[in-house]
């Protein structure tokens, strides 16, 4: 049905959420086909599963077919979710195992299967487990941070839609996410049992209600929790109630999901994801070694569906503060058709000390990708200013002075170029 034809009749939210019951049929061992049978099934080319994490599953889930691994919807009730879970995969350290027991409330435990198979089984230290599993460094709050440090709160302007910058608004979709990084912005948020963050249709409703008025925004961001935990024709529907309003123009997708759930990325959800462009789509990546075969193809269906693709990544002490980590990170993104856009310095939140570096740790790892690797793969390094000053973007100052008309540059060798500029004022010092 044509957009056109959207806009004249009312859209009504789904009743429940529709799931497409699947039963393994027959496997082409040659053309590595999987058939699914049912009336409208048809062959779908099987998700890879790279080396590592096949030998995971065998191990940690014996029985599990790679149809099984490879659907979704298994990979999220399957999570890992709290001690006993993560104690029968992981060697946990003294100090995990006290975060854990203590844990209340909102930001609990959240690991996929497929995700816990890419992290250090042994080692506290590894990059990824830091990132997931608890440490006692959570318990400690430090000078400055807070619940909400970016002020989200007092920019609410209905339940789930912060209204800060003039022409765009941030919509808190849900509070669930596939996996829960403990250095998450929204800890009060997300995955909070019974808290006071509900969100549902109804509440979709009343942010529909206030967008339709306020015809000044032309730009909404689906976030939450994470958007794409919701299933097809629940996101569909808000899609299109959205793409209905004539003055929004662009709608973007926040999420880990490509990254940590790769198999949520299905044929017939990036098709269903076509239909509402111009749509774009912000991947929250981390380190290296979360670019496996997996996260190739779901970014390749993303790509192939024309969605243009950007990165965000959290500067994060010990775990990816170095170039060694950083340049092959955005080198390999930008193999995957995604653009580095944003290296956002760590927020101040609550029990965060442990992983903030300090700012000029990324500068330096600006200037370390500049004039080093292609322009392209250079993201932004951006402060979210605390208390609601939205985001500031800080680079490597290049410039050294002027003498007299000359503006005077030094460039990625640090060697130091004269541009003519008459009449100019920067570089000038004042008495």
């Amino acid at each position: 049905m044509s957009l056109q034809a959207l806009r004249g009749r009312e859209l009504k939210p789904p009743l429940r959420s529709v799931r497409r019951q699947a039963t393994p049929s027959s496997i082409n061992q040659s053309s590595q086909v999987t058939s699914i049978a049912g009336a409208q099934s048809r062959p779908t080319l099987r998700f890879p599963v790279n080396p590592e994490t096949r030998a995971f599953y065998r191990q940690f889930y014996p029985g599990t077919s790679s149809i099984e691994w490879n659907d979704w919807r298994w990979q999220m009730r399957t999570r890992i979710r709290g001690l006993d879970d993560l104690a029968r995969i992981f060697a946990l350290c003294a100090d995990e195992r006290s975060a854990v027991e203590r844990h209340e409330g909102a930001l609990p435990v959240g690991i996929t299967p497929y995700y816990a198979s890419l992290m250090g089984l042994d080692d506290p230290h590894e990059a990824l487990r830091r990132t997931h599993i608890m440490t006692g460094g959570e318990y400690v709050r430090s000078v400055g941070e807070a619940d909400d440090p970016l002020g989200e709160d007092h920019d609410t302007v209905v339940p789930g839609l912060v209204h800060r910058y003039p022409d765009r608004v941030l919509f808190l979709t849900t509070g669930t996410c596939s996996t829960y990084c403990r250095y998450c912005t929204r800890a009060r948020v997300v995955g909070n049992p019974g808290g006071e963050y509900q969100f549902s249709v109804k509440q979709w409703e009343k942010a529909l209600a206030y967008l339709e008025v306020h015809t000044e925004v032309r730009d909404v961001l689906l976030s939450g929790g994470d958007p794409l935990t919701i299933g097809d024709d629940k996101l569909d529907w808000l899609l299109t109630r959205l793409r209905a309003m004539k003055h929004i123009e662009f709608l973007r997708i926040g999420t880990k999901i490509p990254v940590v759930l790769p198999q949520r990325i299905t044929k017939d959800f990036a098709k269903m994801l076509k239909k509402h462009h111009p749509l774009w789509m912000s991947i929250h990546v981390t380190h290296p070694a979360e670019l496996t075969d997996e996260v190739t193809e779901s970014t390749a269906r993303l790509a192939d569906a024309g969605i243009p693709l950007g990165s965000q990544t959290v500067l994060l002490k010990d775990i990816n503060d170095d170039p060694k980590v950083m340049v092959p990170l955005m080198q390999g993104l930008l193999k995957r058709r995604v653009k580095p856009y944003y290296l956002y310095q760590c927020d101040p939140i609550r029990g965060s000390a442990h992983f903030r570096t300090n700012v000029e740790k990324g500068l330096e790892i600006i200037s370390a990708l500049r004039g080093h690797t292609t322009g392209y793969a250079t993201p932004m390094f951006c402060i979210d200013a605390p208390g609601g000053g939205g985001k500031i973007q800080l680079a490597p100052d290049p410039v050294v002075g002027r003498d007299g008309d000359d503006l005077l540059l030094r460039n990625f060798e640090g060697k130091v170029y004269r541009y003519p500029d008459p009449g100019g004022s920067l570089g000038r010092t004042t008495g």
